[in-house]
């Protein structure tokens, strides 16, 4: 009879799938924690979608790099039903400035990358019978880029801005889902009920 333990439970003997003895030499399997390429690809992340957006507001307010500016962007605006459309033009694009800029840098994440998924939200419903893809015959008006960027931001209400951020240490980066779940809230609400009140279906 042999006196070693026979059972293959874990931590019951050489057998044990968790069971190890004295002069084990195989290497264990390093815990998955948060890592520095984790920061570098959220900042990456943050610059594509703030900066995108950031552009976009100095598109609509101040008419650069062939926006429409205020007024054009307005008249867009009514094209699609909506009404009081130069308020509208000022808050979207002031909107798009200011929570563009919070996201590159990293501050208030949540709240604004909720807000950017409110304009998305928007531009995705008046656009969604136009197509889907920007390389077809109604690239002026598909939501491809849309979704793409209302995803985008969906994705830091919930990751956070990593550790390299103005936001580093806050209470929102360091629980970042019951905060994510907040804003997306907010974020998503505000979307619909602009959506719902100022706009006239066309």
């Amino acid at each position: 009879m042999t006196d070693q333990p026979t059972s293959i439970l874990p931590g019951s003997g050489r057998s044990g799938f968790g069971g190890s003895e004295p002069g084990d030499t195989r290497p264990t399997r390093r815990p998955l924690t948060w890592n520095g390429g984790t920061d570098v690809g959220l900042l990456i992340l943050r610059f594509a979608v703030g900066g995108t957006f950031f552009a976009h507001g100095m598109q609509k307010v101040f008419g650069m790099w062939d926006g429409p500016g205020v007024a054009g962007f307005a008249r867009l605006l009514d094209r699609f039903g909506y009404q009081q459309t130069t308020t509208l033009s000022w808050v979207t694009g002031i909107v798009e400035l200011v929570a563009g800029a919070f996201v590159v840098l990293g501050v208030v994440t949540p709240l604004a990358a909720a807000a950017l998924l409110a304009i998305k939200i928007n531009a995705v419903l008046v656009k969604m019978a136009s197509g889907f893809f920007i390389a077809s015959a109604a690239g002026a008006d598909a939501v491809e880029l849309d979704v793409v960027l209302g995803l985008a931001a969906a994705a830091l209400i919930f990751t956070g801005p990593g550790r390299i951020a103005l936001d580093n240490g806050r209470t929102w980066h360091r629980r970042p889902a019951p905060w994510g779940v907040l804003a997306l809230i907010v974020g998503v609400a505000a979307g619909v009920l602009v959506f719902v009140l100022l706009r006239t279906p066309v």
